[in-house]
């Protein structure tokens, strides 16, 4: 505790270490690079063994934080403005899961491009995601949101987009720190298999409960101690400030502000407070760093008068396709129910076909896992995915492309034992690279099952990018070539696989198996064409 001349970066991150990190997880972007760099060289931070590592890209760095959140720590991602697009497969499906360990991701952009190629205001895919933003007007302030940020975020169920610009984040002024607070202990959610698979049936519901969130996420905004309404007597004209352009409007009015002025730095926009300046006053100047966001929803909210339906009163629903008959019916007019399924179908859940060597790997690999105590098993996006189904119930998460081999190393890191990955061959050329070579570079305690079927099974059987060079670039990465351990999954060899799979576990260090069977469905097209 005390008073310190901060950056901004430094600001957010000294408040992240006081607030009880665990982790943070960035790939270097000016202007966000100062906030890893701070943690890196902070005492607290080594003696705590706060994870402070660069990653490979914003898109592993965004996992990995969400994987440690998952096992219940709090955890900071930082990037500039464009290594959003990088990360935005797991932001957007972030929001989809909720967090568990509170969770601040940084997005510091870059007005006037300074040094990017793009000014892209990132509080836009705040409201894509749909989740709570917060944008600092001073460095006192950045430090408040992230010291209570991953309060917030606990509280709510959600991550929380922190919006700081080049001004704030490379600018200095006197910051008060306050007490340290215990870093959290170790606890995967109860609940995990509902919240992180997120197959279409689960995150259908998933994305009903984001919608129904969005009430707990205005009401903060309304009654948060960073949305101030400054009355004056002056109406003639009324006034929108949000983040850092706060700061340049108080330097114009030293004495006190001549108008009404309403201070946005938490969003949702704050609505009753904006209904409030509409009314009293006659005229809106908006000011804002970036784009027109806040613009924008204002001219919707003047246009109040009209009567506006849609998808956010109902008329149309909020979530699922649009349809012929949807469209009629809010037309008004009578309709039948052509697009309704009909009740002699019957919805049969999809499954791994039969004399699939996922099968046979699952197996094995649960057989194992169950004489270990929190064992976790982070799945990926392919058609071993279906492992998470009955009867396997292997898995207990799948977030985006690559994500099973980053979420656990960022649980491993939290203290999660064994951490096993389960990535197909495609899948990790894709996207699990990376995420490899951000755990070897830490020697990660990590059990990697890629299992390979030496096809792009999922979408009909195209050629994939690794068959035949899998161990190759496994070594070329860095693994140990000892352990890098290919398995044929057939039945005759369950029992080899299984010592295997316990040997890697035990493992301290990368283990890399590979399971590795032709996918059935391109086996049977290959004979049939054969006999042609």
């Amino acid at each position: 505790m005390g008073k310190h001349l901060f950056l901004g970066d430094e600001a957010i991150a000294q408040a992240a270490i006081d607030a009880g990190l665990s982790g943070v997880y960035a790939y270097p972007g000016t202007p966000s690079t100062e906030i890893t760099e701070y943690i890196q060289g902070s005492a607290v931070a080594k003696e705590r063994n706060i994870h402070c590592k660069w990653s490979a890209n914003e898109k592993t760095a965004m996992e990995a934080a969400l994987g440690m959140s998952y096992a219940g720590k709090r955890s900071l991602c930082c990037m500039k403005h464009v290594g959003m697009n990088v990360a935005a497969d797991c932001f957007m499906n972030a929001a989809m899961s909720g967090i568990n360990g509170g969770m601040i991701i940084v997005t510091a952009d870059d007005p006037s491009m300074h040094s990017s190629q793009n000014e892209q205001d990132n509080r836009l895919y705040g409201n894509f995601a749909m989740i709570p933003m917060l944008e600092p007007s001073s460095q006192q302030e950045a430090y408040d949101m992230v010291y209570e940020g991953f309060e917030l975020s606990e509280k709510l169920g959600y991550p929380i987009l922190l919006r700081v610009t080049t001004r704030m984040a490379h600018s200095r002024a006197g910051v008060e720190t306050r007490e340290l607070k215990d870093m959290l202990p170790m606890h995967c959610p109860e609940d995990g298999r509902q919240r992180y698979i997120l197959l279409p049936a689960l995150a259908r519901q998933r994305y009903r409960k984001l919608i129904a969130a969005q009430e707990a996420f205005e009401q903060a905004s309304e009654s948060s101690p960073y949305n101030i309404y400054y009355d004056a007597p002056d109406k003639s004209l009324g006034i929108i400030a949000t983040g850092i352009a706060f700061n340049y409007l108080s330097e114009n009015y030293p004495d006190g502000f001549k108008h009404p002025v309403l201070k946005i730095s938490q969003y949702p926009v704050p609505t009753e407070k904006l209904a409030r300046l509409v009314d009293e006053c006659e005229e809106i100047l908006v000011l804002e760093e970036g784009y027109p966001v806040v613009e924008q929803q204002l001219k919707g909210i003047l246009s109040k008068g009209l009567n506006v339906h849609g998808r956010l009163d109902g008329t149309l629903q909020r979530d699922g396709e649009l349809t012929p008959d949807a469209v009629g019916k809010a037309l008004g007019l009578t309709i039948t129910q052509y697009y309704a399924t009909p009740e002699v179908v019957e919805q049969r859940p999809p499954a791994l076909c039969q004399g699939c060597g996922h099968r046979d790997m699952y197996q094995a690999l649960n057989e194992v896992l169950a004489e270990y105590e929190g064992a976790k098993v982070f799945g990926d996006i392919g058609c071993y995915t279906l492992g998470a189904l009955p009867p396997f119930r292997a898995i207990d998460t799948c977030i985006d492309m690559g994500a099973s081999i980053t979420m656990a190393k960022g649980a491993s890191d939290a203290g999660v034992f064994p951490a096993v990955s389960v990535i197909g061959d495609s899948t990790f050329t894709h996207s699990g690279m990376t995420g490899l070579l951000d755990c070897v570079n830490e020697n990660t305690n990590i059990t990697i099952v890629i299992s390979d079927n030496e096809t792009t099974a999922m979408t009909g059987g195209q050629d994939s990018a690794g068959t035949g060079r899998l161990e190759s670039i496994c070594a070329g990465i860095g693994v140990d070539p000892a352990h890098i351990r290919v398995m044929i999954p057939l039945k005759k060899n369950y029992e080899e696989m299984k010592q295997i799979i316990r040997e890697e576990i035990e493992y301290q260090g990368v283990s890399v198996l590979i399971p590795r069977r032709e996918c059935i469905q391109t086996l049977t097209r290959k004979k049939k064409a054969s006999k042609k």
